[in-house]
């Protein structure tokens, strides 16, 4: 029979927002629930978690997600994960000096990528029918200091999203820049602004 996957925005912000809760996703299908990311403002509705995954171990938020996560009887951590019939891949990014990640969703029918940060287009995201993407810079590109990475472009993500077939472009993880966009009334070339709060469903098996 057919199967959902049901996809919440928890957050949609870069770090120290001052709009948006940090960029967060909660997966739920067949009664499995993975939180992703996140943080204070940002956290998965109150109920069991099968696993609370990272695309950073290092990242700021890291002390908070911790005690949010011990206190749901479970660790954060970056890597992959088997979730029923779910597969969900922890794979690398290029971003900055230290090893992150994003995630591609395998249902054996639809795929979707959380990667919300990221300095180059993640080529493993290729093909994806929905994609929850980097969006913290707008106008041009905000390199890290010592040029050891940095956030692309809301631009730039959607080019390469056209290019590498991505299906839904979501961006959930919006800077400044992108806040005063939105202010401006401007909108991406391709994809959409994250809502935090919305669910995005993905329908996958067959019909017997």
């Amino acid at each position: 029979m057919n199967r959902w996957l049901r996809l919440t925005l928890l957050g949609v912000g870069a770090m120290n927002s001052p709009r948006f809760a940090p960029a967060g996703l909660l997966l739920r299908c067949r009664g499995h629930r993975v939180a992703f990311d996140g943080g204070p403002g940002a956290e998965p509705p109150p109920g069991p978690l099968d696993a609370w995954l990272v695309t950073d171990e290092q990242a700021e938020l890291r002390s908070a997600l911790r005690r949010s996560a011990s206190a749901r009887g479970v660790r954060i951590r970056a890597g992959d994960l088997q979730v029923g019939e779910l597969r969900l891949r922890c794979l690398p990014v290029v971003h900055t000096s230290h090893p992150t990640y994003g995630y591609r969703i395998e249902t054996g029918g639809p795929v979707v990528v959380w990667a919300p940060e990221f300095w180059e287009f993640p080529a493993w995201a290729a093909g994806a029918d929905l994609m929850f993407a980097e969006a913290a810079a707008w106008g041009r590109p905000i390199r890290f200091r010592g040029g050891v990475g940095g956030h692309a472009t809301v631009q730039s993500v959607a080019e390469q999203s056209v290019r590498q077939g991505v299906g839904r472009l979501v961006f959930a993880h919006i800077g400044r820049p992108g806040i005063r966009a939105i202010a401006a009334g401007q909108k991406p070339t391709v994809g959409e602004w994250g809502v935090e709060g919305r669910t995005y469903s993905l329908r996958f098996g067959e019909e017997h």
